[in-house]
């Protein structure tokens, strides 16, 4: 992507979560690594790309990536997962916004933020003008 920017890895601190879990005698506690939300675990399954490297946790084929995207120039738009396709057009028609991958193995429940990146063409804009959503008429 051209306007890609700012890019943060979180490489070492995968790294080091997969090390301290593979100590001698560590015993599982509400810091598990594979804590996934139901909604997180159903996002990946129906929205996430695979990763084309097996899960950490449990060797599974299924790895998922997944990318949010953040930023006030979305307006009710941020915090929603975008396909790459997507994001290639939003670079062009927004200003700045953050985008956080997360990957997620749906058979044990693994994830991990991997990475996050600004996108943008840098030109301030208004946020779109709020439109009635699903959620709004069914509650």
């Amino acid at each position: 992507m051209w306007s890609q920017r700012q890019e943060v890895s979180y490489a070492l601190q995968r790294r080091a979560k997969l090390e301290a879990l593979r100590r001698p005698g560590r015993a599982l506690n509400e810091d598990d690594p594979c804590d996934a939300e139901p909604i997180l675990v159903k996002s990946a399954l129906h929205h996430g790309r695979l990763a084309g490297q097996e899960c950490p946790i449990c060797a599974s084929d299924r790895l998922m990536l997944l990318d949010y995207v953040f930023g006030d120039q979305l307006g009710q738009y941020s915090g929603r997962i975008r396909s790459p396709e997507e994001l290639e057009e939003m670079q062009d028609s927004f200003g700045e916004f953050t985008v956080r991958e997360v990957e997620v193995c749906p058979d044990c429940r693994w994830n991990h933020m991997t990475r996050s990146f600004v996108l943008g063409d840098g030109r301030k804009r208004r946020a779109p003008r709020r439109e009635e959503t699903v959620e709004d008429i069914y509650g």
